[in-house]
């Protein structure tokens, strides 16, 4: 198994390398000017082509914190650990530290809260072995999943950068991973955000507070005239009023480039 995921891994990191990267001096301005620290990637699939804040940055790894909910739905619908996106999870009973996690539901309205007990009640359905199997077949960034099913992806040791994001992101936009095209269809309904009049938006959050500094995720792809521009950015959280910046500066970014 430790030698098909190093091949696997190979494999992408070679795929993503081999395109076209640029890096533009407006995603810089906009950065500077909302005063954080972070990574902005965008894949052009269709020009085969990334457009990059931070390169570096763009390539290293973090722990995905709630933007793995994704991952998690595809693996827990491919597995049969869940029936439907509808099927009614438990959140466990006990005080969650936000009010609207108290309560059991299904994936469709688990994900739009980013409802983390219930996600870790299907993780721990899928468990361990069909969990790290699964993400090694994706691969999922370094598809390490330890010895703890309910917390790898928020305290680690999975971790994922915001280029390996966006080829994740990319291959389910285009039904492209290893599971059940119907499986993939679903999950991209549940996260589908938003709509225009050329484009549709799928997105998810996260935020992760180990270890420190706190980070902030925002990941997706945006679908436009038969186009596909898979998208992450994550930032360093210093302070609460960091937290909108996810998205905000994430859609500026977006905006500058046109896909919007």
């Amino acid at each position: 198994m430790k030698h098909l995921l190093a091949g696997l891994l190979f494999l992408m990191a070679s795929h993503v390398h081999a395109l076209d990267v640029e890096q533009r001096p407006e995603l810089d301005q906009l950065f500077n000017e909302a005063g954080v620290t972070g990574t902005f990637v965008l894949y052009d699939v269709t020009a085969g082509r990334l457009v990059v804040h931070d390169l570096a940055r763009a390539e290293k790894r973090f722990i995905p914190a709630s933007t793995f909910k994704i991952a998690n739905s595809l693996i827990g619908l491919a597995t049969g650990a869940v029936a439907s996106v509808d099927e009614v999870l438990p959140y466990g009973g006990k005080p969650q530290p936000i009010q609207s996690w108290e309560q059991d539901m299904g994936l469709r309205d688990a994900i739009k809260i980013s409802n983390v007990p219930v996600y870790q009640a299907l993780a721990r359905r899928i468990g361990l072995e069909r969990m790290r199997e699964n993400l090694a077949a994706i691969p999922y960034g370094n598809a390490e999943v330890g010895t703890v099913v309910d917390t790898f992806w928020l305290r680690g040791p999975l971790q994922i950068s915001a280029v390996e994001q966006t080829e994740f992101l990319a291959r389910l936009a285009q039904g492209e991973l290893p599971f059940p095209a119907e499986v993939q269809q679903n999950v991209r309904g549940i996260i589908q955000l938003e709509q225009g009049d050329d484009w549709v938006l799928y997105a998810k959050t996260g935020w992760t507070t180990a270890p420190d500094p706190d980070i902030g995720w925002w990941v997706g792809w945006v679908t436009k005239n038969q186009h596909i521009f898979s998208f992450a950015i994550n930032i360093d959280v210093l302070e609460k009023a960091d937290i909108a910046k996810r998205v905000e500066l994430g859609k500026a970014c977006l905006d500058a480039l046109g896909v919007f």
